[in-house]
């Protein structure tokens, strides 16, 4: 399922000619271009879907949207470990949780 989720814009700049972001999602912080928002400012909450802010939102519905979607897990579903979840819903070991134990363990 692809979302359109609320973030706030933290950053701005120019890369190879296109206007770009860093969003903060929650939490969660992910690159974003801004072309279809170019008068877009810091501390703005943007409306982004598949990585292009396509529209501003108050902060106040940005913030409750962000507080349901954690409710409702979608965050970790949408910006989460692929791998995982896709193994969780397959009903399989998760299979980063094998190579993080792998990491881990030390060899005598």
């Amino acid at each position: 399922m692809c979302l359109a989720v609320p973030g706030r814009v933290l950053n701005l700049q120019e890369r190879d000619g296109t206007l770009m972001s860093v969003v903060d999602f929650g939490g969660v912080h992910k690159d974003v271009c801004l072309e279809y928002i170019p008068d877009a400012a810091i501390g703005d909450y943007v409306v982004v879907h598949v990585g292009f802010a396509i529209q501003r939102l108050d902060e106040e519905s940005a913030l409750k949207t962000l507080a349901e979607f954690e409710r409702l897990g979608v965050l970790n579903e949408e910006f989460g470990d692929g791998f995982a979840l896709a193994a969780k819903q397959a009903g399989l070991a998760d299979p980063t949780a094998e190579s993080a134990q792998s990491k881990t363990e030390v060899t005598p």
